[in-house]
C-alpha cells in the first residue's frame, strides 16, 4: 500500500457539468430515524451530522420518503444555522400518503407538491440538488423536464438529478433539455460497489460521455462488503438483532450470493494486509472508478462515519485493484462483448493498426 493519500473532504470535486462543488464523500441520511426498524435516532444523527460537516463535508443527501419524513425534519433542525454552506440534495417520486395515486410519481403535480414538503421539512428556501428517485414509465419525459427547469426558474431548486433510471432514459431527457434550452441532469444516482457493477454496461460509460456526475448509494453493497454476513462472523456474539434484520432485508433483494460473499472475504484479506477496514477498501476501490464523484456513505453511527472517512487517507495499489477487479468482474454483454472482440475490429479495422 502506497503512504500516499487518496484525496481529503476538503478537497471538492465538481458535480457534472456544472460548478457547484462537492466533497468526495456524499452523507446519506437514510438512517436518520428509527421508524424502519433500525437506523439512528436523534440524538446520534446529530452526532454523525456534527462530524461530518467539522471535517469539512458539505454534501449531504436525503430524500422526501426516508424514514417517513424524518430525515428532512432532523436535517432541517441539524443545519439552521450553517445552511449556505451546505449542498443539500433530496429527492421526490415515491408515494408518500397511501391511497392517493397522484402522491407518487415522477409527474407535475407530484413534484411540486413534493418539492413544497420538503422545503417546510428542511425549513429552507431553496434545495441545491433535487433528484428524480426512479423513473416509473408514465410521465412523458417533456413533463419531467419542464416542470424541473419552471422549478429551477423560480429559484426552489438550483440544479437537478436522476436516481435509478435506465442510461436510454437519462440520456434522452438531457439532449431534449439542451435542444429546448431548459436545465439539465448534472448528477446520476445509481447503486455502484463491488457486487454491484451492471452499472458499467451503459450507465457510468453514459455518465462519462454526457458529463454527468456519477453519485453511487450502498457502497457497501448493504454491508456485505464489511464483511458482516460472512458465515463466521455470524457466530460471533454482535450479529445482534438489527444485524439480522438487515440481512433478511439483502436476502430479500439477493445480495447474500455466494459470488458476494466470495468478493467481501477478498475485501477482508486485502483490509487485513493493509492494515484498514473492509469498508474502507470498498470505498477506496470504489472511489478510483472513472466518473464517481461522491459515493453515499449511509453510517449510522458515529463509530461507522470515523471508520468509513479514513477511506480518504491512503491508496490502493494497482495489484490490489486488480485482484478487487478480477473477483468482482461481470460480463457486459451485447453488444459490448460482441463489439470488443478480435473478429470485428478486424473487420472494421480491415487488419490495421489504429491508435486513438
Amino acid at each position: 500500500m502506497s503512504s500516499q493519500k487518496l484525496t481529503s473532504l476538503t478537497d471538492y470535486r465538481l458535480l457534472g457539468k456544472s460548478g457547484l462543488r462537492v466533497s468526495p464523500l456524499c452523507l446519506g441520511t437514510m438512517t436518520f430515524g428509527t421508524e424502519a426498524g433500525w437506523g439512528a435516532d436523534k440524538e446520534e444523527s446529530r452526532k454523525v451530522f456534527d462530524l461530518y460537516v467539522e471535517e469539512g463535508g458539505n454534501f449531504i443527501d436525503t430524500a422526501d420518503a426516508y424514514t417517513g419524513g424524518t430525515s428532512e425534519a432532523y436535517l432541517g433542525e441539524f443545519m439552521s444555522f450553517r445552511r449556505d454552506r451546505l449542498v443539500i440534495a433530496t429527492k421526490y417520486t415515491c408515494n408518500t400518503h397511501q391511497g392517493d395515486p397522484n402522491a407518487g410519481g415522477n409527474h407535475r403535480k407530484n413534484m411540486i407538491q413534493s418539492v413544497e414538503a420538503s422545503l417546510k421539512r428542511l425549513q429552507t428556501d431553496y434545495i441545491d440538488l433535487y433528484w428524480l428517485h426512479m423513473w416509473e414509465f408514465r410521465t412523458p419525459v417533456e413533463e419531467v423536464m419542464r416542470a424541473f427547469d419552471d422549478l429551477v426558474r423560480a429559484g426552489k431548486i438550483l440544479y437537478i438529478g436522476i436516481s435509478d433510471t435506465p442510461a436510454w432514459k437519462v440520456s434522452q431527457a438531457n439532449t431534449l433539455a439542451e435542444l429546448r434550452g431548459w436545465t439539465p441532469f448534472i448528477a446520476l444516482q445509481i447503486e455502484y460497489s463491488l457486487i454491484e457493477r451492471t452499472v458499467e454496461r451503459d450507465l457510468t460509460p453514459m455518465a462519462q460521455e454526457m458529463n454527468i456526475g456519477v453519485v453511487p448509494w450502498s457502497p457497501l453493497g448493504g454491508g456485505v462488503l464489511t464483511g458482516k454476513y460472512n458465515r463466521k462472523v455470524e457466530e460471533e456474539a454482535n450479529f445482534n438483532q438489527e444485524t439480522a434484520l438487515r440481512k433478511d432485508f439483502n436476502e430479500k433483494f439477493g445480495k447474500l450470493t455466494d459470488k458476494n460473499i466470495s468478493i467481501a472475504e477478498s475485501v477482508q484479506k486485502i483490509a487485513k494486509e493493509i492494515g484498514r477496514s473492509p469498508a474502507q477498501v470498498a470505498l477506496n476501490w470504489l472511489l478510483q472508478k472513472p466518473g464517481v464523484v461522491s459515493p453515499i456513505i449511509g453510517a449510522r453511527t458515529l463509530r461507522h462515519l470515523v471508520d468509513n472517512l479514513q477511506c480518504l487517507d491512503f491508496v490502493l495499489s494497482p495489484e490490489h485493484l486488480l485482484r478487487l477487479d478480477e473477483v468482482s468482474k461481470i460480463e457486459l454483454g451485447f453488444p459490448h462483448d460482441f463489439l470488443a472482440s478480435n473478429m470485428v475490429k478486424n473487420v472494421v479495422s480491415g487488419g490495421t493498426n489504429i491508435t486513438k
